[in-house]
């Protein structure tokens, strides 16, 4: 018989009915009570779904008011001292407090999950750190779903993987060095697990398809050799790259079954076909939307059972927590773009392609031949499809001039020509973009989309917030302003809409981090612009100030990472295609007098291989494409770039590569810590470090603002150090938003004038 199971579901529901729950929960508008009971509903339609598809178990613990790296933290006692928080006795409002910050305390800094969108929290771990077991979140999950009738399979980062994704903090040491002290927690954890009834846990590895050192490969054998002593069943989970180097490791470590990734890398089969334990493949890509060739992989799989007999379990590559939950209730695109419809599989569709496999496995093809035809039909209809290629799209990228993605001078050149008319004080002051949706825009733009307003309508309100912002900044003393972004619903999906080759969804929706959702546009052609997208507002907003204003674009490479894309051709050459769009647009807006434009490429980092062996490749063409998105235009047009949640210490040369005027950070929530390697590094532009963070509802105060730009002064020269808020302020609300700004500004003239005496 083979096994089927689920490496994780999506958290959020399938209309984001917890995100909406959290954030009234926030404004003390639901109790306590009732936001469980919404998370509770989403639990038990999870574990209906993967009961109907006929899985052996279902996963329990992958559920998370917002972070399963936080959940795990409190489960090991590992929370921030700082907090002050009994870590036995947390309540959820400190839960909360932990990821979100209070009036005392930044939150716990977030960065990006492997090469995903999604974001966890990071554990900070000092030299003294104690550990102390407290299993309550998942063994309520692990009741709840027991008393449901199902067999359950908790899951949980494992520990090497969760040392790995923290930070040390304090003095000098090496949180390897915490293994000792944390391993008896996890027996704690495992023991109660195994008491509550459980006979198999997924301990989720995924650090092991990146470069670890000798000595944490070699923790591998430590920390599953005392685990071992727990008579539970444990499934080591890989995932997001192959572990085929890594063969021997595994097959020596004392645990009863394997995951490993056949979507990312099919051929690591058979590096371990020999394994004699269970071995769980990875056959659904978990990540991406597109629909499985079944016959093709049935085909695999049978190679497989031959060879492993009942020792062979079958899921998705990786936790569905990155897909959208349910393509059913895509009406519309089912309506306006019915071939693409079938191309596409969203969590229950992958549940259900499981399903089939499983059943043409331990039955026969022959029971669900039907659906067998169908998906090998979509898969060959979509590589005959003429929506997919434009022939002037490949011949403009295949006929680029030499030298095409090249600024006409060097910065050293240009930034005097961009001095001579912007006229900016030291520590110029601007922000990253975005100002709040509020409400008002978020009804103007619903009641557009469902046609109760006039396109003169909506465009009048859309003036009318423009002219709210540039206001509101004139009278904060603002040096260089944006227009602030009503008009745009998402940062990706907005230019998606906007460019062919992309279509979109209505409840695509999947989690970034914790009550933020994103609905990632899908990129199933070639792409181009065939009309301005932001020059008119731009040009608007311009009209209503003398101060500078930014033109607003998402870059190539942040569409690209935050899209559901192609897998028909290379990510590379979709990329530059995306690039080339954004380019018109550039040479658009300077055209119209909006001389400094941002091209925001927040996934830079995230986009990197997790094996260095891919690096340079992907740096080389990703570089590449912000280049050409950029190039083209005058001297004195000074472009930006923006990136947060990433470390840079190792991509500093492809960083400065892309060569930007002006490259603002996220810096507040880690203390400046990144500038020390822009300055080792001598990164030779201008550079804006994030003074406060934007994502804690908590305004900063003077002294906390003035320490960060002390900082940043002792490592970046005064002529090129700009002042920013750490992101976009778009899920922010007014008041704090114009209180942090104030603050803001109050400091650097004070520091301005410091420096000039």
């Amino acid at each position: 018989m083979t096994t089927l199971h689920f490496l994780g579901f999506p958290r959020v529901g399938a209309k984001r009915e917890l995100k909406f729950a959290q954030e009234r929960y926030w404004r003390k508008e639901l109790s306590e009570q009732d936001l469980r009971y919404v998370a509770k509903s989403i639990r038990e339609k999870n574990w209906y779904h993967q009961a109907q598809a006929n899985a052996n178990f279902v996963t329990v613990g992958d559920f998370s008011f917002y972070d399963h790296m936080l959940d795990l933290q409190v489960a090991t006692g590992a929370i921030p001292g700082r907090f002050g928080f009994d870590s036995q006795q947390l309540s959820l409002d400190q839960y909360f407090q932990l990821a979100r910050g209070n009036q005392q305390q930044f939150a716990i800094e977030m960065t990006k999950w492997f090469d995903t969108n999604y974001h966890y929290l990071v554990p900070e771990f000092y030299a003294d750190t104690q550990f102390k077991a407290n299993p309550n979140h998942y063994l309520e999950q692990i009741h709840e779903a027991q008393q449901l009738g199902y067999q359950v399979k908790p899951t949980l980062v494992g520990p090497i993987t969760f040392l790995w994704l923290g930070k040390e903090k304090g003095a000098t040491f090496n949180r390897l060095d915490l293994l000792n002290k944390l391993l008896p927690v996890y027996e704690s954890l495992l023991n109660a697990f195994l008491q509550a009834g459980v006979q198999w846990v997924q301990l989720d590895e995924p650090a092991l398809t990146q470069d670890l050192p000798a000595e944490w490969l070699q923790a591998y054998k430590t920390a599953y050799a005392q685990l071992s002593a727990v008579k539970i069943n444990k499934i080591f989970a890989t995932y997001f790259g192959s572990v085929a180097e890594h063969a021997p490791l595994l097959k020596s470590l004392p645990v009863e079954g394997l995951h490993i990734d056949l979507v990312r890398d099919h051929k690591q089969f058979s590096a371990f076909a020999d394994y004699p334990k269970i071995l769980s493949l990875g056959v659904i890509d978990g990540r991406n939307i597109w629909r499985t060739n079944l016959p093709h992989i049935l085909d695999h799989l049978q190679d497989a059972k031959a060879l492993l007999g009942e020792r062979l379990w079958i899921s998705s590559s990786c936790s569905l927590l990155h897909c959208p939950y349910d393509l059913s209730i895509e009406t519309q695109l089912q309506e306006k773009q019915p071939e693409l419809y079938q191309w596409l599989a969203f969590g229950l569709q992958k549940v259900q392609e499981l399903s089939i496999l499983k059943k043409a496995l331990v039955e026969s093809p022959s029971r669900v031949q039907t659906e067998l035809n169908e998906s090998q039909c979509a898969a060959e209809a979509r590589t005959h499809s003429q929506l997919i290629h434009r022939c002037e799209v490949a011949e403009r990228l295949a006929n680029l001039p030499e030298n095409a993605d090249q600024r006409k001078s060097p910065y050293q050149q240009r930034i005097k020509a961009q001095q001579a008319w912007l006229q900016l004080p030291n520590l110029p002051t601007t922000t990253i973009g975005s100002f709040p949706q509020t409400l008002n825009i978020r009804q103007a733009r619903a009641k557009f989309k469902k046609g109760e307003i006039s396109v003169s309508e909506y465009e009048a309100a859309m003036k009318k917030e423009i002219a709210l912002v540039v206001k509101a900044q004139e009278e904060l003393d603002l040096d260089v302003l944006v227009h602030g972004e009503p008009e745009r619903n998402d940062m990706v999906e907005y230019f998606g809409e906007l460019l062919e080759g992309f279509a979109f969804t209505k409840f695509g929706w999947v989690q970034s981090y914790g009550s933020r959702c994103i609905k990632p546009p899908i990129i199933y052609g070639d792409v181009q612009r065939s009309q301005p997208m932001t020059v008119a507002w731009s040009q608007y907003a311009q009209s209503l100030t003398n101060r500078p204003m930014k033109g607003m674009l998402t870059g190539p490479v942040t569409i690209l990472q935050w899209s559901f894309v192609r897998n028909d051709i290379s990510r590379a050459t979709v990329c530059k295609q995306i690039a080339l769009a954004l380019n018109d647009e550039v040479l658009d807006l300077e055209k119209a007098g909006i001389k400094v434009i941002q091209i925001d490429e927040p996934a830079i980092r995230e986009g990197l291989p997790l094996k260095r062996a891919d690096w340079r490749q992907y740096l080389q063409w990703a570089g590449e494409a912000f280049r050409l998105a950029s190039s083209g235009c005058e001297d004195s047009t000074q472009i930006h770039t923006h990136m947060c949640y990433s470390e840079f210490n190792d991509i500093l040369p492809a960083i400065a590569a892309l060569d930007a005027d002006v490259i603002t950070i996220e810096t507040s929530r880690s203390d400046m810590e990144l500038l020390n390697a822009f300055a080792d590094f001598h990164y030779p532009n201008d550079i804006g470090p994030g003074v406060y963070d934007i994502h804690s509802p908590r305004i900063p105060t003077a002294d906390e603002i003035e320490h960060l730009l002390r900082k940043a002064l002792k490592v970046i020269p005064a002529e090129r150090l700009w002042v920013n808020p750490d992101c976009g302020l778009k899920t922010r609300g007014w008041s704090e938003t114009i209180e942090a700004l104030k603050v803001m500004v109050k400091v650097t003239k004070q520091l301005r004038q410091e420096l000039t005496n």
